[in-house]
């Protein structure tokens, strides 16, 4: 089976040094668009302690096993990387280096190769090499401060606002800024250095314009879109489940007060002092119906209310089911890609990668004999013990 040709990146090689985190799903992405990613797996495997067989993230995209510490391992890779348009890897600072297949090397033998390099606090500065994770990078940067009740910790919002949307998205975007750059006519491949801490920095961009404005306040649960307002946030429901409240607006307030039945206590919305007892009287009214006899009453209605739904009951959500945001493949019920072409859709064609399964393939289709002749078989793979976070995950 020759490589997937849907999506606009059609016929756009990449190369994934695999790792985990932010780079695999930045990987997914451009593969999710119709690249051809090739990740480039160890012998051994991530060390995640997952079936690779159901990592989603590793979707449309094929495997080969190369052990880079072996003799001839960064050549196989600087094989791929002479083929490719980007290279995406998430080691330490340095490590790509140690390992002879850095940006200097890869470009002596493709000067317009896109090399992307995702780490979580870059490739300099005083953390650079030090361990992190997406908690850390949220922290520094200042946006996890902004996350959470007001008298409570800040709230973790699982790996996505760090890891994926500070980090993968932005570099896919730099990746892809890049490769045009590199296709224009005098133009040359270059670095991407994306960090998390940068892009979860960056993100709060109209957040700071407030607060240089004197219009947010630097603690959270006290801001118009943090929880602080009382008609923005979630309430508890009569049988333990939530609604979604974002009824900023008047227009959208007023309906949503009518529903709701809140009374002259609609009026509370112009006195912040008092939104404490808006609050409460928002929270006593959800508190008498249950999620679904909330949301029958609010979904015809323009008042910016939802059930707050869990992952197994979103894909089953009318919305979501008439525009197939998750499909299933494989046996596998998973997010469809995103976002979406109107001449060039992307598709997922491929469960997620086995490592090593794909070699010969890849061979093939690359026109890269050694790489097949010389790599070992999924079935043959040492079990090497090795600690992935060594090199691989402090970004």
């Amino acid at each position: 089976m020759t490589a997937p040709s849907h999506g606009p990146l059609a016929g756009v090689r990449v190369v994934e040094l695999a790792g985990i985190g932010p780079g695999p799903f930045a990987a997914m992405l451009l593969a999710d668009l119709g690249a051809d990613v090739v990740r480039v797996d160890r012998p051994g495997g991530a060390g995640l302690g997952i079936d690779p067989a159901r990592d989603l993230t590793n979707r449309n995209k094929r495997s080969v096993l190369v052990d880079l510490k072996a003799a001839d391992g960064p050549a196989r890779v600087l094989d791929l990387a002479e083929r490719a348009d980007i290279l995406i890897e998430g080691y330490r600072p340095g490590v790509a280096e140690r390992l002879g297949v850095g940006p200097d090397a890869c470009h002596a033998r493709n000067p317009r190769l896109v090399y992307g390099r995702m780490t979580g606090w870059g490739q300099d500065g005083p953390l650079a090499p030090r361990a992190g994770h997406d908690i850390g990078y949220l922290a520094v940067s200042g946006t996890l401060s902004m996350i959470g009740r007001a008298d409570q910790p800040p709230t973790v919002p699982a790996n996505l606002l760090g890891d994926y949307a500070g980090g993968s998205l932005y570099l896919v975007a730099g990746v892809l800024a890049a490769l045009h750059h590199a296709r224009n006519e005098g133009g040359a491949g270059q670095v991407v250095d994306a960090a998390v801490a940068d892009g979860a920095a960056h993100l709060a961009t109209m957040l700071h314009g407030m607060l240089d404005a004197g219009a947010w306040q630097d603690r959270r649960g006290a801001n118009l879109l943090d929880g602080g307002c009382p008609f923005y946030g979630s309430y508890r429901t009569s049988d333990g489940q939530y609604m979604a409240v974002g009824a900023l607006e008047q227009r959208f307030y007023d309906e949503f007060a009518r529903l709701l039945g809140l009374g002259e206590a609609a009026a509370l919305r112009d006195d912040p002092a008092r939104w404490g007892e808006l609050r409460d009287a928002v929270a006593a009214r959800f508190a008498t119906r249950t999620r679904a006899e909330w949301t029958a009453l609010f979904e015809p209605a323009d008042a910016c209310v939802s059930p707050v739904l869990s992952m197994r009951e979103a894909p089953a959500h009318p919305h979501l089911a008439a525009r197939s945001t998750y499909l299933e493949h494989a046996g596998a019920v998973q997010p469809a890609p995103a976002p979406r072409f109107s001449a060039t859709p992307g598709a997922v064609t491929r469960p997620p990668a086995v490592p090593g399964a794909h070699t010969a393939e890849v061979a093939r289709d690359w026109d890269l004999p050694d790489l097949h002749a010389t790599a070992t078989a999924p079935e043959e793979a040492p079990a090497r013990k090795t600690d992935p976070a060594a090199d691989r995950r402090p970004r």
